[in-house]
């Protein structure tokens, strides 16, 4: 059967085929758009193109020898010992070449360091799995959760549903920027070590408990632009993304006006102690230690009715808590027990509460005091009135606000 199936036949479906698995094939860096990361790109290409060279003269002359010179061919292996000239030769081309790359890289790398004279800086607290954004002359405030719905990441029980085209790379509030301007960033962490990258703006900085480790970038045209956390740092480690969108100065100037009517700052986070570098780690307080109550949303006086509450909470559980606690409220016992008949869920609010603001130490159960009273009294209520769950109470932003106190 495959002898009679016609030559032009094969040949015309590998064609097809090979070009289909091309079609998406990339294999080059993302294009850079701020000084430093062209910068990479450039010395990442030209370093590969010496490490082409030196391979083709390496080997060419390795195989060209073995060929020339093989024993069928009654070659004889020349004797000698020591010649200066070999010597001096395979010791100045060598040094000629790595000085003609440490002193780009070099310079590449001082400038990556260098974050003085910015137009502006940012403060970007990572937090299991999500990031915090601090800008410090602006007065904005905000986290940025993965917002790919959970029914396209979830696939226990079969296909999850289709994905996005940015699938596990979108957030539900975007980092803005102005184009043209130096952002000096402020990068720490809150639990353990993350890494905020973003490989078209050159930059991949560790973000420590108990340090504060700046970095820089200049973006020179508006758009859009992805990374990830670079540092495994937990269950949700692959859902931590970072958006940076880079817009004119007009138009950032509207985005922060809109930004701080429409959403007031969250409650402050106290900053862990920071250290020296190779100082010894400063002790951590307990999670609760982190918060503190400044700052109230504007809507936190408001009385809130159960339904609003509900059908808040479940879009920030969704963000928020599903991960762990799943959307079904089973959890993954025992590391993350379940809220659908739990004590704490159908218990006394006041011990919910706490539990959220202060989290539990040695478990995986982090304080989640950074997010503002409204969203915690929507995500409380959420969980006490949800799955089996029918307590029927509303828990109002003014008792979270007077349970930080």
């Amino acid at each position: 059967m495959l002898s009679r199936f016609p030559r032009a036949a094969w040949v015309a479906t590998a064609l097809a085929i090979s070009t289909a698995s091309l079609a998406d094939y990339h294999v080059d860096i993302l294009p850079p758009v701020t000084t430093v990361s062209t910068d990479i790109y450039r010395l990442h290409w030209s370093i590969l193109w010496v490490c082409v060279v030196i391979f083709c003269i390496v080997f060419g002359a390795m195989f060209w020898s073995i060929f020339k010179h093989r024993r069928s061919l009654g070659a004889k292996a020349a004797q000698f010992h020591e010649n200066t000239v070999i010597e001096v030769i395979w010791t100045i081309v060598p040094f000629i070449i790595l000085i003609s790359m440490a002193y780009p890289a070099t310079r590449t790398v001082l400038a990556m360091k260098d974050a003085s004279n910015a137009d502006m800086s940012v403060k970007v607290t990572a937090y299991q799995w999500k990031w915090e954004y601090d800008y410090q002359q602006d007065g904005i405030k905000f986290l940025a959760n993965l917002s790919t719905p959970r029914d396209q990441i979830d696939e226990r029980n079969g296909p999850g549903a289709p994905k996005n085209e940015n699938y596990l790379l979108e957030v539900d509030n975007p980092m803005v920027v102005p184009v043209g301007k130096k952002v000096r960033l402020l990068i720490t962490s809150n639990d353990v070590i993350h890494g905020w990258y973003v490989p078209q703006l050159g930059i991949n900085q560790y973000g420590i408990p108990g340090f504060i480790k700046d970095a820089w970038f200049t973006i020179d045209k508006p758009g859009t632009y992805r990374g990830q956390c670079s540092q495994i740092c937990g269950k949700e480690h692959g859902f931590m993304p970072i958006i940076v969108v880079a817009k004119s100065p007009d138009d950032y100037a509207a985005w922060g006006k809109e930004t701080k009517a429409k959403a007031p700052p969250a409650p402050d986070i106290v900053a862990l102690p920071q250290q020296a570098a190779g100082g010894t780690p400063p002790a951590q307080p307990a999670q609760v230690a982190a918060a503190s109550a400044a700052a109230a949303p504007a809507d936190a006086n408001k009385k809130w009715a159960l339904d609003e509450l509900k059908s808040k909470g479940a879009t920030l559980y969704g963000t928020t808590c599903a991960a762990c606690h799943q959307p079904t409220g089973k959890g993954m016992p025992p590391a993350f027990p379940a809220l659908d008949g739990s004590k704490v869920a159908t218990g006394p609010k006041a011990a919910h509460i706490a539990v959220v603001l202060k989290g539990r130490p040695n478990t995986a159960m982090a304080s989640f005091a950074q997010l503002p009273d409204a969203d915690l009294a929507a995500i409380i209520t959420y969980e006490r009135n949800s799955w089996s769950n029918k307590t029927g109470e509303a828990i109002q932003p003014a008792e979270i606000a007077a349970a930080r106190k």
